[in-house]
């Protein structure tokens, strides 16, 4: 008899304040993304009868990487992270052009470098048509991006055109609950935007029931995410009019106007 693929699945763990910890499994086994904090995992991977087999790191920030060493004092499992993000637990460095085949689960990966958030932040991208997902710490998300910490606006930028590149239906799975706070800022610089105000309506909803907004799609985000819309008029109107753009400037200008806009909205 020939076997069945065992579908894959991803979990929604909620940990501290925002944060999303994910874990993908089969039903037997698991990789973890991001486990800030390892108790909610390993709470989860008990209700859910799950082994864990692999551990999936974006970024260095300790709300992405504080439950790893727990972790590992229950399961020696690879831990695979960016090869320049200074993650002294990653026994498994990666990076852009990389694939990772994830222990205990029918799973490639392909790593894509997108640095601005930290410098050598990562993604881990599901390119299976059936089911394609992104797997993007604090580079996107819905509705935003991530702070510039370390990197410029030009390489973030860079790095959200990478991921806007993907395929419309790629589920976006980001790292933070930050969907509607992102959202009123997008109002603001694009009110006549149908897409947006449906959107906004959607994930009103969604956590008017405590329900998550992630995952969202590429498609989504293009369509309602100021960041990956630097060019549309509308958006550059509104920043021209708050006084923080000259006319005429040019894109990567364009970008870090509303980055700073948004860190102070």
């Amino acid at each position: 008899m020939i076997p069945v693929p065992t579908e894959l699945a991803v979990l929604t763990v909620p940990a501290f304040k925002d944060n999303y910890l994910w874990i993908i499994h089969d039903g037997t086994h698991a990789a973890v993304v991001d486990p800030g904090d390892a108790e909610p995992i390993l709470a989860s991977l008990q209700a859910n009868g799950l082994t864990l087999t692999a551990i999936l790191l974006t970024h260095h920030h300790a709300d992405h990487i504080g439950g790893v060493t727990r972790l590992l004092e229950h399961s020696n499992v690879p831990v695979f992270g960016p090869r320049n993000d200074g993650i002294a637990v990653v026994n498994h460095p990666v990076g852009e052009g990389d694939t990772v085949e994830v222990p205990g689960l029918a799973l490639e990966l392909a790593v894509l470098d997108v640095p601005g958030h930290t410098k050598g932040h990562i993604a881990y991208v599901r390119e299976d048509a059936g089911a394609r997902w992104l797997f993007c710490g604090d580079t996107l998300f819905g509705g935003g991006c991530g702070r510039l910490f370390e990197g410029t606006p030009a390489q973030m930028m860079g790095s959200l055109a990478k991921l806007a590149a993907l395929p419309d239906d790629t589920l976006v799975y980001c790292a933070h609950e930050y969907t509607l706070s992102n959202l009123r800022f997008a109002e603001a610089l694009e009110p006549g935007n149908r897409a947006l105000q449906l959107r906004i309506a959607h994930d009103s909803e969604l956590r008017g029931t405590h329900l998550p907004t992630i995952p969202s799609t590429i498609a989504i985000e293009k369509a309602t995410n100021p960041f990956l819309r630097t060019r549309e008029p509308a958006i550059i109107g509104s920043l021209t009019a708050a006084g923080r753009l000259a006319p005429g400037a040019d894109p990567v200008t364009v970008f870090a106007a509303l980055r700073e806009w948004k860190n102070v909205f």
